[in-house]
């Protein structure tokens, strides 16, 4: 049996007709019969669309063509059984005339961080005196000053907080 004959013997089975049963999924009624027709194959969607309409088909059958198409009842009151077990309640479980006699015992003492001593070392003037000044500086003046002799300005742009500018060209 094809997945197409599986569509159409669901719909069978829901007793509906083809247009009732595409507005129960939630299809395009057109969709309905290009699938039962055979044009298109049913998508994923679908298929999820008519497992969630229907809860009492078989995934395998639906999907492989396997197994019954009804869920075995017995094995669904046995699962709901299963299902239906209570969780405890926990408040039930608290002995109430010891509760809150252990509440000091039970507290948390946080320990303060240790403090490692840091070595003492020379003092910040001492640290200082004894380093020397980069190179770089002077060198980095010298190509400041002769870069600005050769440049001339072209234009001086002013933005304002309100968005707007002004340009002055010399």
């Amino acid at each position: 049996m094809t997945l197409n004959e599986r569509i159409s013997k669901i719909i069978e089975y829901s007793q509906l007709s083809s247009s009732e049963f595409a507005d129960e999924v939630e299809v395009q009624r057109s969709s309905i019969s290009h699938i039962t027709s055979g044009r298109n194959k049913p998508s994923l969607d679908f298929l999820i669309k008519v497992k969630e309409k229907f809860p009492e088909i078989q995934w395998d059958w639906l999907i492989n063509g396997e197994g019954e198409m009804l869920m075995d009842h017995e094995n669904e009151k046995v699962s709901e059984e299963k299902k239906a077990i209570p969780l405890p309640d926990l408040f039930a479980m608290i002995d109430d005339d010891n509760f809150g006699k252990t509440e000091s015992e039970d507290r948390i003492e946080f320990q303060k961080p240790r403090d490692f001593p840091l070595p003492k070392s020379g003092t910040a003037q001492e640290v200082l005196s004894d380093s020397q000044p980069l190179e770089t500086n002077k060198i980095m003046e010298e190509t400041q000053h002769s870069d600005t002799q050769n440049n001339k300005i072209k234009r001086i742009v002013i933005f304002y907080e309100n968005g707007k500018f002004e340009s002055y060209e010399p």
